[in-house]
């Protein structure tokens, strides 16, 4: 249960995360500007059907995930999910990046029903995998590391993500940007199918749940209820996202509209994954040192000193918003690794504490909020856009310019305050993970 696991099977398993990022980064960089002004739609019914259908996709977790424990297969329980999903999702995705010739209201409708598909397609074959890397060993270490190593590959996905999409576009579209979006995130989903496949080729579960384990979804939503440090985890994923969603949904906006240089975005996000990536390939080695959540609240911290020092960054000062980025890169890349490691960490928690293991609902409970978190971000952009009159593709006012600027610095720098403030109420520090193994390896034998 504690095997160590060989670099083929940690690099099998990381190098789906770029596959998921292809989707992903394109959703929180790209899309709500996408639908403002390619698709044609306000930003105001933009953000709200995103908000909404966030919500609705939020709740559709808990299902996936009480469905993926539930699944028995010859090949486990998670990882059948990453060939049986890819296709679905891939025509979800063309279909949502497709604008068709139609009223504002029907364009809307078309929004909703895509954009659900994606979400929901995207659902069904993340959540099994989020789960894969708690039965892939017992060993909290051999966590950190795979997690580490994945998001090395998500982060390199987005930087690839960021740094290609808009040539993309314009390549294979010609000029037609509406073209040049579908065939885009056509290709996007093609690559990512293949990274999927391999993933389920060269991975393998070893953890199963109790054999004498009798629970139904209602038993293990009050497991989760009643876990304290997931309960941590769950409020701690929905403000990261928040702060994360906010820079990275106001970066093409403050890019074309205050520092009118849209061209730097091509190197603003890649900068920053790029920097995460670097971070998060440090993560094992800070772990052994420094307690996971005494990590954490450092990293986040840092991240309020960023993101506020960046208000007060002037509009020609190109440089010094780039190494304030890269900063933040550094300080937010091992929180998701350190982040999904916890959650493993508090699946076996859960079993010891309780005698039943439910490691897809461990992390799809999570997922929940952090597309909470992306929703309530998203949401506030939208408000906040609409009452200062934003126009897509015009000039801004000063309030509007202003506006932007908030939620670049100053709004996020909040949040990561929040998220320091709910990690002193995560209570597994390692010695006690070290009991709960030991507890668990004697039941067992």
């Amino acid at each position: 249960m504690n095997k160590q696991l060989t670099w083929r099977e940690k690099i099998s398993y990381g190098i789906a995360d770029m596959g998921f990022n292809f989707y992903w980064t394109n959703i929180a960089t790209f899309l709500l500007i996408y639908y403002t002004d390619v698709f044609g739609i306000s930003a105001a019914a933009a953000a709200s059907m995103m908000f909404t259908i966030k919500i609705i996709n939020a709740f559709t977790d808990p299902m996936i995930g009480a469905a993926a424990d539930r699944t028995s297969t010859r090949w486990g329980k998670f990882r059948p999910y990453l060939i049986w999903v890819p296709l679905p999702l891939a025509a979800a995705a063309f279909l949502t990046y497709t604008t068709p010739d139609l009223s504002e209201d029907g364009k809307i409708i078309w929004a909703y029903g895509t954009y659900l598909s994606m979400m929901v397609c995207y659902t069904c074959i993340n959540i099994p995998y989020n789960a894969l890397s708690g039965v892939l060993s017992a060993d909290p270490q051999e966590r950190s590391t795979v997690n580490g190593l994945r998001f090395i590959f998500a982060f390199a996905g987005g930087t690839l993500v960021t740094a290609a999409t808009p040539a993309l576009v314009h390549w294979l579209g010609g000029g037609n940007d509406k073209l040049g979006w579908q065939l885009t995130m056509l290709t996007w989903s093609a690559l990512a199918s293949v990274l999927f496949v391999l993933t389920f080729l060269n991975t393998r579960e070893r953890i199963a749940p109790p054999a004498e384990q009798k629970s139904n979804v209602w038993q293990d939503i009050r497991d989760l209820s009643q876990n304290r440090p997931w309960v941590a985890l769950f409020f701690l994923a929905l403000i990261i996202m928040i702060t994360i969603t906010l820079r990275t949904s106001s970066a093409a906006y403050y890019f074309k509209y205050v520092v009118e240089r849209p061209d730097l975005m091509a190197g603003f996000v890649p900068a920053y994954m790029l920097a995460a990536a670097a971070g998060a390939s440090l993560t094992p080695l800070m772990t052994r040192f420094v307690d996971k959540r005494k990590l954490m609240m450092i990293l986040m911290t840092i991240t309020a000193v960023l993101s506020s020092a960046f208000f007060f960054v002037p509009k020609d000062q190109i440089v010094l918003m780039f190494v304030l980025q890269v900063g933040m890169g550094l300080a937010l890349g091992p929180k998701s690794p350190l982040a999904f490691s916890m959650y493993a960490d508090t699946a076996d928690y859960n079993e010891w504490r309780t005698g039943r293991r439910a490691t897809a609902m461990t992390f799809a409970a999570a997922t929940f909020s952090q597309k909470l978190g992306t929703a309530v971000a998203v949401a506030v952009i939208g408000a906040i856009f609409t009452k200062l009159g934003y126009v897509a593709n015009a000039a801004q006012s000063a309030v509007s310019q202003a506006g932007i600027v908030w939620l670049m610095s100053f709004i996020p720098a909040a949040f990561a305050l929040l998220a320091v403030a709910v990690m002193f109420f995560y209570n597994l520090d390692n010695q006690k993970l070290l009991q709960i193994q030991a507890d668990l390896e004697a039941r067992k034998s």
